[in-house]
C-alpha cells in the first residue's frame, strides 16, 4: 500500500458563461446554486424550464429544501442537479449545501463537471461556487484501501466553472490538495504507517516540494534534553521516533512572517501503562492527524507560493504499552528545562508536543500554531462540528474565531486564564502533566502546552475535536475529515490580515 496518496487528475477550469441547452450539453452533469428567495426566477432562466418549475412545486410539499435532479432531453442525458441558497449563507453552510450537491451530481460515468450559480448577489457568486469545487474535489479525492476487488473509483476529470478565473479557484484546488494528504495519511492502517514508515513518506515528499528535510532521533532529542517526548517513546519496539522538521522557504526577495506549524504524530496510542479500551483505542491509529494537517498545511502554501518562511515540526512516536512504558508519578524534564510530574500515560500528546514546541519557539518566529487530536473533553464541551481553539494572546481570539467561520471549519475560543495552571500546580516537579478527574481537560492541556512556548512568542493551539465524524463534515464526505488544513490556510494565506492580527498580539 503506498503511503502517499497520487495527484488526483481533476482538471479546473473557468470562464463566464450562461446556462444555456448548448453549455450544458457539454458536460455529463451540471450543478447549479439558485438563490433560496426566488426560485421560479432562476428556474426559468434553466433549458426546460417548464419541467424545472414542475418539479420544484411537487418536492417543496415534502421538503423547505428541495434539491432537484433531472436528466435533460440531450444527447448526452445531462444530469442537472439544482439546489437554493439563503442570502447570507454562512461558509459551513455553503460547504454542507456544496457536498448534498456533489453526492447527488457524481454518479458513475461523470468525467465532466459544470458548476452554475445563477441569480445570486454578486459578492455570492465566488464563495457558492468555490464551495461546490471544494466538495467535488474532496468527494473526487481517493482514500487508501486494501480490497481484493477494489472499490469504484471516482471518474471524475473535468470541473468548468462558469465564472472568470479567480483567486478562490486556486486557494480551493491548493486546499484540497492538502485536505487529500491529511486523510490519506490519517487513513492509513497503523501497520503501514509507523513513525518509522512516516518519517520515510516526508523525506521523500519533501525532496518532491523542495523542503529541506531534518529529523531528529532518539539520541539527538536525548542530548537536547528532550524528556517529556522521550518518555512516550521508551516503550515502543524500535528506535525510530524522533521529530522531524520540514521547511519552506518563498522563492525571491519577498518575505512574509516567519511561521512555525506543529503537529502532532502519535501513530498508535495504546493509552500506555492506562490501557485504553477497545471502543476508545478502535481508531487510535488517527491520532496522528495533528501532524498530517500541520504537513497538509504545508503543501496548500507551498502550493499558493505563500510569501511565508515556514518551518514544521511533527512529533512521531507510538504510545505502547510494555515494561519499558512510562508510568504515573514518573518525573522527567522537558528540552526547556521544566520538570513534568506525569500523571497519566494517556495524556502522552502533551508530553510529545511539550518538547517540540519548546524546539520551535527557541527560534522566535513571528507565530506558532499547533494541531492536535488532544482531549476528549474538548469534544465533550463542542461535539465534533467545531474544534477548540486556544491562545497566549487574547488579542488573537477575535482573528482566530472569525477565520472560522469564514472558512468554514468552525472552531470556539476558549478561556486561558493563568489562575487554571493551579490545577497542574506539583509538590514534586515545576508542574503535573494532567489532573486526575478530566475536568476541563481540553483546558488544562493547552496550560500546560503554554509553558513550553513561552510568553514571548504569539501561539495557538487547535484542539481537533472535528478530526473525527460520522458521515463527514461540511464539504468532506469521509469520517477522517482532515479538519484544519482549510482553516489554516485562510488563516496563513491572507498575509495582510495575519500581519494586522499579530500587531494586536500583546502578552
Amino acid at each position: 500500500m503506498q503511503i502517499l496518496p497520487s495527484t488526483t487528475a481533476v482538471r479546473v477550469s473557468a470562464q463566464a458563461f450562461a446556462p444555456s441547452a448548448a453549455a450544458l450539453a457539454r458536460a455529463d452533469a451540471v450543478i447549479v446554486v439558485l438563490d433560496a428567495a426566488e426560485p421560479h426566477r432562476g428556474l426559468l432562466a434553466l433549458p426546460e424550464a417548464s419541467t424545472w418549475v414542475a418539479l420544484h412545486r411537487t418536492m417543496q410539499r415534502s421538503t423547505k429544501t428541495p434539491i432537484l435532479a433531472n436528466r435533460l432531453g440531450n444527447r448526452r442525458r445531462t444530469l442537472v442537479v439544482v439546489g437554493f441558497a439563503k442570502a447570507g449563507s454562512s461558509a459551513f453552510e455553503r460547504l454542507e449545501l456544496a457536498a448534498k450537491l456533489v453526492r447527488e451530481a457524481l454518479k458513475p460515468g461523470v468525467r465532466r463537471l459544470q458548476l452554475h450559480a445563477v441569480g445570486l448577489a454578486t459578492a455570492e457568486v465566488v464563495p457558492v461556487l468555490e464551495a461546490a469545487l471544494s466538495a467535488a474535489l474532496a468527494a473526487a479525492a481517493p482514500l487508501p484501501e486494501q480490497k481484493s476487488k477494489p472499490s469504484p473509483a471516482c471518474d471524475l476529470r473535468e470541473v468548468e466553472i462558469a465564472s472568470p478565473p479567480n483567486e478562490a479557484t486556486e486557494r480551493a484546488r491548493a486546499m484540497a490538495e492538502g485536505n487529500h494528504l491529511a486523510r490519506w495519511l490519517t487513513a492509513l492502517p497503523p501497520n503501514v504507517l509507523d513513525c518509522v514508515a512516516y518519517r520515510g513518506a516526508l523525506q521523500r515528499l519533501a525532496r518532491h516540494e523542495g523542503w529541506r528535510f531534518r529529523f531528529y532521533d532518539v539520541a539527538a532529542l536525548r542530548r537536547l534534553g528532550a524528556g517529556a517526548f522521550l518518555a512516550v517513546a521508551k516503550a515502543n519496539a524500535h528506535q525510530g521516533a524522533g521529530i522531524v522538521r520540514l521547511t519552506y522557504r518563498p522563492r525571491g526577495r519577498a518575505r512574509g512572517e516567519r511561521i512555525a506549524l506543529v503537529g502532532k504524530g502519535i501513530c498508535f496510542d495504546t493509552g500506555g501503562i492506562n490501557l485504553k479500551p477497545h471502543r476508545s483505542m478502535y481508531l487510535m491509529h488517527g491520532d496522528m492527524q495533528g501532524s498530517a494537517v500541520a504537513v497538509g498545511t504545508l503543501l496548500a502554501l507551498t502550493r499558493l507560493g505563500s510569501a511565508h518562511s515556514i518551518d514544521c515540526w511533527l512529533a512521531l512516536t507510538e504510545n505502547q504499552i510494555g515494561p519499558r512504558a512510562y508510568r504515573p508519578q514518573d518525573i522527567v524534564r522537558a528540552c526547556n528545562g521544566l520538570t513534568i510530574q506525569v500523571v497519566h500515560s494517556d495524556a502522552e500528546g502533551r508530553m510529545a508536543l511539550a518538547d517540540t514546541l519548546a524546539l520551535a519557539a527557541r527560534e522566535k518566529p513571528a507565530f506558532v500554531l499547533d494541531f492536535a487530536t488532544l482531549t476528549g473533553a474538548c469534544v465533550n464541551a463542542l461535539t465534533e462540528r467545531y474544534s477548540g481553539a486556544f491562545t497566549n494572546r487574547t488579542g488573537l481570539q477575535e482573528w482566530l474565531q472569525s477565520t472560522g467561520q469564514r472558512s468554514g471549519e468552525r472552531v470556539w475560543c476558549f478561556p486561558m486564564d493563568p489562575d487554571f495552571d493551579a490545577e497542574l500546580d506539583s509538590t514534586v516537579a515545576d508542574l503535573m502533566q494532567c489532573t486526575l478527574d478530566n475536568k476541563g481537560d481540553h483546558i488544562l492541556a493547552a496550560r500546560f502546552l503554554s509553558r513550553f512556548v513561552g510568553d514571548t512568542v504569539p501561539w495557538a493551539h487547535i484542539d481537533l475535536s472535528s478530526a473525527e465524524h460520522k458521515g463527514g463534515l461540511a464539504h468532506v464526505p469521509t469520517e477522517f475529515t482532515g479538519f484544519g488544513v482549510r482553516y489554516a490556510t485562510h488563516l496563513l494565506a491572507d498575509a495582510p490580515r495575519l500581519r494586522e492580527a499579530l500587531a494586536k498580539a500583546r502578552p
